[in-house]
């Protein structure tokens, strides 16, 4: 994944604001006002995929850059379990009643293709198992 790692800089510049994805959480509340420097206060960022795998995906990452869940360190455990409840709640602004997925890649073999540690939530379809 070496060769990936410039990618980090993309989540980078998304947080520096010179990014504009569409964002997909109570960001958008401050979007017009502070754009991206809420960021400062804020621990994560949700916002749509450019490449749905379902017909509602998103992700939730944070502005830290740890690159995969196997560079976490315990002391971020608030943190990642903060994702799965900003995951949670966007699900269910989204309509994700029926339910969703929540998938984390981590490495190689798990199908990590940037290197920054996301959390994506699937839904609006029914989802198969195996996933991969």
């Amino acid at each position: 994944m070496e060769n990936e790692r410039p990618l980090i800089f993309h989540f980078t510049k998304l947080f520096a604001g010179s990014v504009k994805p569409f964002v997909s959480s109570q960001i958008e509340t401050y979007w017009s006002q502070l754009r991206f420097n809420c960021l400062l206060f804020l621990q994560r960022l949700a916002f749509r995929d450019l490449s749905p795998q379902a017909p509602t995906l998103f992700l939730v990452t944070p502005k830290e850059p740890i690159i995969g869940l196997s560079d976490a360190e315990d002391s971020g455990e608030s943190l990642l379990g903060h994702f799965m409840i900003v995951g949670k709640k966007r699900a269910a602004h989204l309509g994700l009643t029926n339910g969703f997925r929540m998938v984390a890649d981590e490495g190689p073999e798990g199908g990590q293709s940037v290197c920054h540690v996301r959390l994506h939530i699937l839904g609006g379809r029914q989802l198969g198992w195996p996933p991969g």
